[in-house]
């Protein structure tokens, strides 16, 4: 496919979103709405479905079998046993006026600023790697997709810079425009949730042409999927299950959407079935693009990443190529915005705040404050695209997105 033809693909869609998400501070549609604001809840949590989900797990099914499922499997167990904890969190969230994971934990330890601080500084270490895997993906896409076109081999040439940049740009545009004391997004949150359909519905679509295609060959889907998965458990799956089972609590982007941004503490009774059920739905997709892409294209490990897209290309399915591509490119966009607004409040509050604030002492200059905290946190936004992507070209480019993920 030609570059120019994905590049304005990307901006398209990225632009919508943006506008979707100006639509939803200029005119609340969900937070009234109690038919409507638990499943824009649920599709919100779903920002946890990042790059590794969309192209990571594919590989991981064909490289370990059943070795994809802890990420699944941590946070549905989480929502059937530990549903009340979350519950738990969101009061003590919304009673205390939470901002983030660093004030939340703070809070509980007498409003500790060196606690603040110390576990913005955690996140923001923890959170490097997984924004430079949200670009390695897109890059990654962008090469199987226009690979005559696209080099990565130097740095103004390397997709992943400009991936990275335009993220930045939209991260600010969506969540560093105003101060709120609250620091709930509706329209962030909105437009989060159309993502989340949108990454469902193109893996769903894949996950079906896969097992049109297992059809096709004369291979029986079922018989296929039960001998390539039917295999022993490796032997890290338990622990990555309790870590994936944390991970919906304490990724600073999930503790951004699951509990600060939640409007009622009821919604999380019914985002128990809604999410849970949606993890169900990308599961099961992974199993006829994984077991297809073994049995009819040969893919091996090294390539498996890539699965996602290479699957429609090799049977002529541009289209259903380029769905794909909107959908992994959303599953990064996503997690990317989340991120980087989560990361850059904890930024300007616990760090660099507290230093300014012990050298102004006009309590009435409140106007200038907030202006201030703007330009903190969209440099930090912009500092953490520029590190993250110096993260990507330092570390091995051969390293698969499972691995940058865990």
């Amino acid at each position: 496919m030609s570059s120019w033809i994905l590049l304005l693909v990307s901006l398209a869609y990225a632009a919508l979103l943006f506008g979707v998400a100006w639509l939803g501070d200029r005119h609340p549609m969900y937070p009234n709405r109690p038919w409507l604001r638990p499943v824009i809840y649920s599709l919100a949590l779903a920002v946890y479905c990042s790059s590794w989900t969309f192209y990571g797990a594919v590989g991981t099914a064909v490289r370990q079998g059943l070795g994809f499922l802890p990420i699944y499997l941590g946070p549905i167990l989480l929502l059937l046993l530990g549903w009340r904890v979350l519950e738990r969190l969101v009061h003590v969230a919304r009673s205390q006026n939470v901002v983030s994971i660093a004030d939340f934990i703070a809070s509980r330890y007498g409003h500790s600023r060196r606690l603040g601080a110390m576990v913005a500084l955690i996140a923001l270490l923890g959170v490097v790697p997984y924004l430079a895997l949200q670009y390695k993906a897109v890059a990654m896409s962008l090469q199987v997709l226009s690979p005559d076109q696209l080099s990565s081999t130097g740095v103004l040439t390397d997709p992943a810079l400009y991936v990275a940049l335009m993220m930045a740009v939209f991260a600010i545009l969506f969540g560093a425009r105003r101060v709120d004391a609250t620091e709930r997004h509706h329209g962030m949150m909105l437009a989060i949730a159309l993502e989340s359909v949108v990454k469902l519905v193109a893996l769903l679509a894949v996950g079906w042409f896969a097992w049109r295609m297992l059809s096709s060959a004369g291979t029986a889907p079922m018989a296929a999927m039960e001998q390539m998965f039917g295999q022993q458990l490796p032997g890290n799956f338990l622990a990555q299950t309790v870590l994936s089972f944390l991970a919906l609590l304490c990724l600073p982007r999930q503790f951004h959407v699951a509990v600060v941004e939640c409007g009622n503490v009821a919604d999380v009774r019914r985002a128990r079935w809604l999410f849970g059920g949606y993890l169900v739905l990308i599961s099961l997709a992974v199993l006829p693009i994984a077991t297809a892409g073994v049995h009819l294209l040969g893919i091996d490990g090294r390539s498996a990443d890539t699965l996602v897209l290479a699957l429609p290309l090799a049977d002529g399915q541009r289209l259903l190529a380029l769905v794909a591509y909107v959908g992994g490119f959303s599953a990064a966009t996503g997690m990317v915005v989340v991120s980087s607004i989560a990361l850059a409040t904890m930024i300007s509050n616990d760090l660099v705040m507290p230093l300014l604030l012990r050298r102004d002492d006009d309590v009435h200059a409140s106007a200038r404050r907030a202006a201030r905290v703007l330009w903190i946190r969209r440099a930090a936004i912009l500092g953490l695209a520029v590190v993250a992507y110096a993260y990507y070209r330092l570390s091995r480019n051969d390293a698969t997105l499972a691995s940058y993920g865990l």
